[in-house]
């Protein structure tokens, strides 16, 4: 990473800028990376941290995620399978479900069966945060700073096995904003008929509450970037702040 200059005139733009999908596009990324979850895992980390959490780990398999529930039984336990909430998991992955625990202070193992995956496979990134709507300003202002000579933005979609409206959405604001561009949207209104987001307004589907669609879909809310910090045996989410 180059230093930046306080006294550049104009904000940095990254030479090179990937734009790759799924967990394949997550192991073969290189530099910079942002791993987009829009519906719903980096949005909810995001959510949490503002709330006060102290660390997330993200996993990649079920049986990981409750063996460290064994280890660290004051953990907060979450995380879903096909959008699902996973039997013996203290929530899912709803932001809104989230908002009935005090999270400040506690540790958070989460599982999804796309975000966190695409965290995990990034192992050949020199250096990995998340995206998400909720923070799209801060990651953009992150990266200028940091001055990377590639940055690779990876759209996990839907599953991580096919492409989604919401993760092409963020990644579509992220590349222009830093090109020095900007895209003139409203998100809840450009997702509101996604089919990825008819789910929270169905009222079936009671682990995807209405209110997820609009936690999710606010747009630059948040004033910190959520940086994965390698660590033995788990690597951890942890909270930097932009102001």
């Amino acid at each position: 990473m180059r230093q930046s200059s306080p006294d550049s005139a104009e904000p940095y733009v990254p030479p090179r800028i990937d734009i790759v999908d799924f967990v394949e596009g997550a192991r073969a990324a290189q530099g910079l990376t942002i791993v987009i979850d829009v519906f719903r895992a980096f949005s909810l980390a995001a959510h949490l941290f503002a709330r006060g959490a102290h660390k997330i780990y993200p996993v990649a398999a079920v049986e990981t995620a409750r063996e460290m529930k064994a280890r660290w039984p004051d953990a907060l336990l979450i995380g879903e399978r096909q959008a699902r909430p996973l039997p013996g998991f203290d929530a899912g992955n709803s932001p809104t479900e989230l908002e009935r625990f005090d999270v400040s202070g506690r540790t958070i193992i989460h599982t999804t069966h796309a975000g966190t995956q695409g965290l995990t496979n990034a192992i050949n990134a020199t250096e990995v945060i998340t995206g998400a709507l909720v923070n799209a300003d801060a990651v953009v202002r992150y990266v200028r700073a940091r001055m990377p000579e590639q940055v690779t933005i990876v759209r996990m979609g839907h599953e991580a096995r096919e492409r989604c409206e919401e993760d092409d959405l963020c990644a579509r604001i992220l590349h222009a904003r830093l090109r020095g561009a900007e895209i003139d949207v409203n998100p809840a209104t450009e997702l509101r008929r996604a089919s990825s987001a008819v789910k929270f307004f169905d009222p079936a589907c009671t682990w995807a509450p209405e209110g997820d669609f609009e936690r999710c879909t606010r747009l630059d809310v948040f004033d910190f970037v959520l940086q994965l910090v390698p660590d033995d045996p788990v690597s951890y989410l942890q909270c930097i702040p932009m102001a």
